[in-house]
């Protein structure tokens, strides 16, 4: 039986720090704690998506443990697991077992997008940080640095991950062509990067499927990329102002649960799209979005966050057009 083949943000994963996409600066820093794992202490990545924060941390778990890399260490995405008993089980029960082999200095738990861990969790977390901390070693990834507590922060050595340049990401894309034999054309590659906002791994997970097309040109990556989806989301704000409500919430709960756009890039187009849009405070715009940016974060219901916002431009605008 052959093998599956390999998704494409797997299959070009950098192997080590110099294989990595620009992040000069964190990978200068991490190669002089490299010098002396031993000495490493609990460390923090924190910047946009697909800027190769878990990449990184892969990378630095199989350089200080070798062959038993997958042994000595736990990863868990915290945005699926990010309640208390998750710590107060799996990571503390893995942080507490004791199993010293040749050339391991201890064991690693790598919590993906730990800024969607509760504050119960993230208080709990802290406790076993510090209780094991002589033979546990703690990456935590994290989109937003200030979702994280601070008594977190002050025990880890911080790394802040910039967004990629249009020509990084251009130039890893065509890389990939070039070694899958798809044709291409460059200026599409450039707006697959305006379309994925700098995020590499989403713009890998696209390449790849455009690349079932045959080529990829600007016609295809605007299709394959659902840019017409983008659009759905200022009708849908458009219909909002308007009142009409209940015909915004159902673009809404498509664009979710048909076309599977997340939550937070809903909101992020909410956020472009309505500062166009005459006759509503902006100001309290600004604030009425930051509200729901920051219930999401909390772990509020999407849906019903969502839903609650567009009633809430409808009523921001009759408010508007009253004064």
């Amino acid at each position: 039986m052959s093998a599956q083949p390999l998704m494409w943000v797997e299959k070009y994963r950098p192997k080590s720090l110099a294989d990595m996409v620009n992040q000069k600066e964190a990978l200068i820093r991490l190669q002089a704690l490299l010098k002396k794992p031993e000495d490493i202490p609990h460390l923090l990545f924190t910047g946009p998506p697909g800027s190769g924060k878990t990449t990184t941390a892969l990378v630095v778990i199989k350089e200080i443990l070798g062959d038993y890399w997958k042994d000595f260490s736990l990863e868990l995405n915290a945005s699926d697991e990010r309640g208390i008993d998750t710590i107060r089980e799996r990571i503390k029960i893995f942080a507490s077992h004791t199993d010293k082999r040749a050339g391991v200095p201890f064991r690693i738990v790598l919590l993906d997008e730990a800024d969607s861990m509760t504050a119960d969790a993230q208080t709990a977390l802290r406790r076993i940080m510090e209780e094991f901390s002589s033979g546990t070693r703690f990456i935590l990834t994290a989109n937003y640095s200030s979702n994280i507590i601070e008594p977190i922060q002050s025990r880890c050595a911080i790394f802040r991950f910039i967004r990629f340049s249009k020509e990084d990401v251009t130039n890893y894309l065509e890389g990939i062509c070039r070694k899958e034999k798809v044709k291409y054309e460059k200026e599409a590659l450039a707006t697959l990067y305006e379309l994925s906002s700098g995020d590499l791994r989403l713009a890998i997970n696209q390449l790849q499927a455009l690349s079932s097309l045959g080529a990829v040109d600007e016609q295809s990556v605007k299709r394959v990329f659902a840019t017409s989806k983008r659009s759905d989301v200022k009708r849908m704000v458009e219909l909002a102002v308007k009142g009409e409500f209940s015909k915004a919430r159902e673009i809404l709960l498509e664009l979710m649960f048909v076309y599977g756009i997340s939550e937070v890039d809903i909101l992020k187009y909410i956020n472009e799209d309505t500062y166009s849009i005459k006759g509503i405070d902006h100001a309290n715009l600004a604030k009425l979005i930051a509200e729901y940016d920051y219930r999401l974060i909390e772990g509020a219901h999407p849906e019903i966050q969502l839903s609650a916002l567009l009633a809430e431009l409808a009523a921001m605008n009759r408010d508007g057009q009253k004064s």
